[in-house]
């Protein structure tokens, strides 16, 4: 139990984590791209403004003399000159007369033209063509459309290296928390494993001591009947008797399969033999309160499952079908795998479905006002001890109601 509740702390705390670091590496590379991007606008508008020409950039109006100890941004001249770019001009009938090449290295003049054929064809003033972003504008001296090609090479490692910076620095934190949050999660989850493992304790302790009175209250009833006849005293006394003992037998059972969840014996068990031998079992009780019976078995269903605990489900299942069914009514089994999956259903009409909601039904000690009475023999906690013994075996269980008055349960395996 403690393993189990240390890897459910842990599991919810490194979800915790990694949302975290999602959300925080996520913002951060955001913000990165969005200024990245915003500074790289910034500079092809200005060469853009100025016709691709260093002269057509005005100088600071102040200038101060370098410092060593103050960090000040770029003005527009050094941004132009730290810039590579190259620029096209077309005239008035849309013709290219000139390229300038002469800030990269990487582009020729022919190169150069047929990216501004391509990017004319775009219709659209600004964009994106591999790795240059591009503008389109008129120029402010004469009637020419110049287009500027900055290249955005340093905007793209950019991304890059802070998308990596930031993963490996992620990854190294969560692997720093996981170790954290697993040499914490012993102390954290201690003071409820100890509560926890207290409660089995006495359940255990308190059902083997109950069980001897009982035992002693039946053996005197019996006796007492024995020499002075049955009464309604006496058999009232022997029936809760028996009832408190089958009351006690499932507690117990409840607490082993607690202790004993993580460690059940497996083996490969035909389920369809399991099925149809319970359901002979349960078949002449159905007949005697004519009650339909209707079996849907595949053939060689074979899983690999506890064949103890597994015929106990069925037998659970099946008995609480029997009990909750209505007279003349209808309880329908079924069988089937798909692929890697085992699909087994069992369910039953009823006079009136349940008020609360289906998974209400595996609380344990729940029992319906209007249907689940004393009557009917159950304890109340017969499907919690069934979903114990499906969560065993690595399989789920879930109830759902079907019109006209079914309650259904289906085991997946």
């Amino acid at each position: 139990m403690i393993k189990v509740l240390q890897k459910k702390f842990l599991f919810t705390a490194m979800l915790a984590v990694s949302i975290l670091l999602l959300i925080l590496l996520g913002t951060i590379n955001v913000v990165n791209i969005v200024m990245v991007r915003t500074e790289t606008d910034k500079t092809l508008s200005m060469i853009s403004e100025a016709d691709g020409n260093f002269d057509h950039i005005q100088p600071p109006s102040i200038s101060t003399p370098p410092s060593d100890f103050r960090i000040e941004p770029k003005d527009k001249r050094d941004k132009f000159l730290s810039s590579n770019f190259f620029t096209v001009k077309l005239n008035e009938n849309g013709q290219i007369f000139f390229t300038d090449v002469s800030r990269t290295s990487l582009v020729d003049e022919a190169s150069a033209k047929e990216l501004a054929l391509k990017v004319l064809d775009e219709e659209t003033s600004s964009g994106k063509v591999g790795k240059y972003r591009y503008q389109i504008s008129n120029s402010r001296i004469s009637n020419e459309t110049v287009i500027v090609f900055l290249d955005t090479s340093e905007e793209i490692l950019s991304y890059v290296r802070v998308l990596l910076l930031s993963g490996g620095i992620g990854l190294v934190c969560w692997i720093l928390m996981l170790f954290i949050v697993m040499f914490l999660s012993q102390k954290a989850i201690r003071p409820i494993a100890e509560n926890i493992e207290r409660q089995k304790q006495f359940v255990t302790n308190a059902g083997h001591e109950i069980k001897t009175p009982l035992a002693i209250i039946l053996a005197n009833t019996e006796a007492m009947e024995l020499y002075n006849g049955e009464n309604k005293w006496s058999k009232n006394i022997r029936e809760q008797t028996v009832r408190l003992n089958g009351l006690m037998k499932n507690l117990l059972l409840l607490a082993k399969m607690d202790e004993s969840a993580a460690e059940i014996m497996k083996s490969e068990i035909s389920l369809s033999e399991l099925v149809n031998e319970n359901i002979r079992v349960f078949a002449e009780p159905l007949k005697l309160r004519c009650i339909t019976l209707q079996a849907e078995i595949g053939p060689n269903v074979i899983t690999k499952a506890n064949k103890e605990q597994m015929s106990q489900l069925l037998s659970i299942l099946l008995d609480n079908a029997s009990k909750y069914t209505n007279d003349n009514g209808t309880v329908i089994v079924s069988l089937q795998k798909n692929d890697k999956h085992i699909k087994l259903v069992i369910k039953n009409s009823c006079e009136k479905l349940p008020d609360t909601p289906p998974d209400k039904l595996f609380d344990r000690f729940y029992r319906d006002d209007k249907a689940r009475t004393q009557k009917t023999g159950g304890y109340g906690i017969g499907l919690s001890v069934a979903r114990s013994i499906v969560t065993a075996n690595k399989g789920s269980i879930t109830a759902e109601y079907e019109n006209p008055n079914f309650v259904s349960f289906t085991i997946s395996l």
